[in-house]
């Protein structure tokens, strides 16, 4: 399984995920957002709803009516409701629950580097998991070291 981590150095999670999750729904795949912070949902929320091809990339939160039915779900737990087999953790925590799912994106920024060092570390020393790296270069993504 891969996990990609996603380092934060210029623009905020809430820029940078609906971009992902575009990604993520353009090769057929469902996606779980999990974001535990104060108001960091409602940030995603209103990013999501500006992202997409028509302007709009459909999402809800755990606990909707029909929550199977959304291809984006925002969460606070790595329960995936809607099916998903994608998982973006979004607050800069990692989670062991996420590696039960195909495809990990792990964002972190300034703030949760040192956290972010030591799941790398021990994701790196197990056999079945490919972690790899991103970082910001200007306006672009550059995976490397």
């Amino acid at each position: 399984m891969q996990v990609d981590f996603y380092q934060l150095s210029r623009d905020p999670v809430h820029q940078v995920v609906p971009a992902i999750a575009a990604r993520v729904l353009e090769n057929g795949e469902r996606l779980l957002i999990v974001e535990a912070r104060e108001g960091g949902q409602d940030r995603l929320s209103q990013a999501l709803w500006a992202a997409g091809p028509a302007s709009f990339l459909a999402h809800d939160r755990a606990g909707c009516e029909h929550p199977a039915l959304q291809p984006i779900l925002l969460a606070e737990e790595c329960t995936a409701a809607n099916g998903a087999s994608h998982i973006a953790l979004a607050d800069g925590m990692w989670r062991d629950e996420a590696l039960a799912f195909k495809r990990v994106f792990y964002f972190f920024d300034a703030t949760t580097t040192d956290h972010a060092r030591a799941c790398w570390k021990a994701l790196k020393s197990r056999g079945d998991v490919e972690p790899r790296y991103w970082r910001q270069e200007g306006r672009r993504w550059v995976q490397g070291p």
